[in-house]
């Protein structure tokens, strides 16, 4: 069968989903004929997934949040704003979305979240089946409470996400614990799409070994972050920090001194170092935080948005994770020996996730016809 990928390229976890899933599909013998991702002028995609998958990639404008003045938070009215103001640049991405699904006639549309996407399926008028996947869609789920206190932005988010996937004929919802479908909503509950490099560490391979060292590790999307980090580490200059950002400009590390080091992204290592580390801080993307459960590592969640307030909220109950409005890493250390669980089912729930969703992309198809 024949799969095209559209990929919301903010972040890395989207992207990262779309690579194990080419990889997924390829080993089952599959094909992924065309990936397209969105992209917009303030971010730069990662090399990692250029030279990650195999298929070939084309990129469209797509939209973009807009970060605040110091480059922490997204700031909503200047998102909102910017991308009404160039609205109209978005028109010919959904033509080239919908021309690329007609010239490739695929037999199933993934799309990881990306509402430019939503809007090229329904422009084509494929008789193709939609499938959107992403842990945006768990949100929507009928037993998913998200509390009403400090949370005020989710019915937007969930707005956003019912956009993203108009037409779909499912929403693949990913998700830390196993849940009941939502049939109604035609969502289906799946593990959350681990890379085989990740999975690895759980093999009991002596190449992929999963230590406790002496440092903490991070990984901030917007880098203003990185102000909070240096004032933490003023106080504390004994402790061991490599942090990784999105700053190519300063090149593959960033030495701030003997015991703070700024990386740029970059997968492998980011693992590697992970693998290593005595704790992990973040700002509450749900691709990182899984990797982190998935080794058993002391978790900080820092959320820079209301989507990743809701990866937090949902990480947190598991008592693998803790989370704050700052990258208070005293409260990561005092976690790290006080209080912290590891999610001991969580291993093999991620572990099971090529063989569910395999069957859902196929059964999807099956239903359709």
């Amino acid at each position: 069968m024949k799969y095209l990928f559209i990929v919301q390229g903010e972040g890395r976890g989207h992207l990262t989903q779309a690579m194990t899933m080419e990889k997924m599909l390829l080993r089952h013998g599959h094909e992924v004929t065309d990936i397209l991702v969105g992209r917009s002028p303030v971010r730069k995609l990662p090399d990692f997934f250029m030279k990650g998958v195999s298929s070939p990639v084309s990129y469209f404008d797509s939209f973009n949040f807009i970060p605040s003045v110091r480059n922490k938070r997204p700031n909503v009215v200047r998102t909102v704003w910017y991308n009404m103001i160039h609205a109209a640049r978005f028109f010919p991405s959904v033509r080239f979305i919908s021309r690329r699904i007609r010239k490739s006639s695929p037999d199933v549309i993934v799309n990881f979240y990306e509402l430019l996407g939503a809007f090229g399926y329904l422009m084509s008028r494929t008789k193709a089946p939609e499938v959107c996947i992403g842990h945006q869609y768990l949100f929507l789920h009928k037993d998913f409470k998200i509390p009403e206190f400090g949370y005020e932005g989710h019915i937007a988010l969930n707005f956003y996400s019912k956009m993203t996937a108009m037409g779909s004929a499912e929403k693949l919802a990913l998700s830390f614990r196993e849940m009941p479908d939502d049939t109604a909503r035609h969502i289906k509950v799946v593990p959350p799409l681990l890379r085989p490099e990740v999975l690895a560490f759980g093999s009991g391979n002596p190449d992929y070994r999963i230590k406790d060292g002496d440092y903490i590790l991070g990984y901030m999307l917007n880098a203003g972050f990185a102000h909070d980090v240096m004032h933490w580490h003023y106080d504390y200059p004994d402790v061991p920090l490599r942090f990784f950002w999105d700053k190519s400009e300063y090149g593959p590390v960033r030495k701030f001194d003997d015991t703070l080091s700024f990386y740029y992204l970059d997968d492998k290592e980011f693992l590697r170092q992970m693998s290593g580390c005595k704790a992990y801080a973040s700002t509450a993307g749900f691709e990182s935080i899984c990797e982190a459960m998935f080794m058993g590592k002391p978790l900080l969640m820092v959320p820079s948005h209301i989507e990743q307030e809701c990866n937090a909220f949902d990480a947190t109950r598991s008592g693998a994770a803790i989370s704050s409005k700052e990258f208070d890493l005293s409260m990561l250390l005092d976690f790290s020996t006080h209080g912290f669980r590891p999610d001991s089912e969580f291993p093999s729930w991620a572990v099971s996730a090529e063989g569910r969703i395999i069957d859902e992309l196929q059964n999807v198809t099956v239903r359709k016809k």
